[in-house]
């Protein structure tokens, strides 16, 4: 089983390039598990409401009134598009929320990925994944494309997960041959912006111990690699979904940032 993070710009090409690669992945015997994001469209949706976007850390501060418009883009929204642009490519892909699933349960995120202290509101960290609904779709021949909302351990609301931590716990829990997590960039890089500091293969040990040095949107990343071997996935690779190839590329073990236990 492959958990697949389609997320951030990667999504902005109407998902044909990726349906298409899921499909051609089915056909020659992969078994997947899609878990996406949504940041531009979640974006988007809060400056046509009128509420402004914060970021700390990497991390979407989520107030109540951010969590309502987040809940409903990516359950109402972008799960739903997503599952119909694959079924359009002949995949049963079928839409779920993490929380409504009883999937993902979360408590409060409180700390960033180098250990500073901060107050994100419901950003959630997942605590448990009860891989139930996505044993028994793929049992059936679909494949579940999960969104990263979560449920409060006591049930009572609900929980905005950062879309990679939320696919690292999701491949852990399934015991994920390997983590793909799709974005924007081709990889990690040691010195961001600059392209030539891109990280092809390294240790999870190695990764944790440089993980501080790591800003803004990369950190998250890093953080999920870290997190799916920690919880039982074997490998992460960090790809740039906007090539069309890289998923493909990376089916077949090849291309973007190895994280390797």
């Amino acid at each position: 089983m492959i958990v697949i993070k389609f997320g951030g710009h990667a999504m902005t090409d109407e998902h044909g390039g990726f349906a298409k690669a899921i499909a051609e992945a089915i056909s020659s015997g992969v078994t997947p598990v899609i878990v996406h994001g949504g940041g531009p469209q979640i974006g988007e949706a809060l400056k046509s409401a009128g509420i402004e976007s914060s970021f700390v850390g990497g991390f979407r501060v989520t107030t109540s009134e951010t969590f309502a418009v987040v809940e409903r883009v990516l359950v109402g929204e972008v799960g739903p598009s997503v599952a119909q642009s694959l079924k359009e490519h002949s995949v049963n892909a079928v839409a779920i929320s993490g929380r409504t699933s009883g999937t993902l349960v979360a408590t409060a995120l409180t700390t960033l990925v180098d250990g500073t202290p901060a107050d994100l509101g419901l950003v959630g960290v997942v605590t448990s994944v009860n891989p139930k609904e996505i044993k028994e779709l793929v049992s059936t021949g679909s494949v579940p494309v999960i969104s990263p909302i979560a449920t409060s351990e006591d049930g009572t609301h609900g929980f905005n997960v950062n879309a990679d931590l939320a696919a690292a716990a999701i491949a852990g829990a399934l015991d994920a041959q390997w983590l793909i997590i799709m974005t924007d960039v081709e990889g990690i890089y040691r010195n961001w912006p600059d392209k030539s500091s891109l990280i092809e293969s390294i240790s999870a040990e190695e990764l944790d111990s440089i993980k501080g040095s790591f800003a803004e949107g990369m950190a998250p990343k890093v953080q999920a690699c870290l997190a799916a071997i920690e919880a039982g996935a074997k490998a992460v690779r960090i790809i740039d979904g906007t090539n069309p190839s890289a998923l493909k590329d990376a089916l077949l073990g090849v291309g973007g940032t190895l994280v390797v236990a």
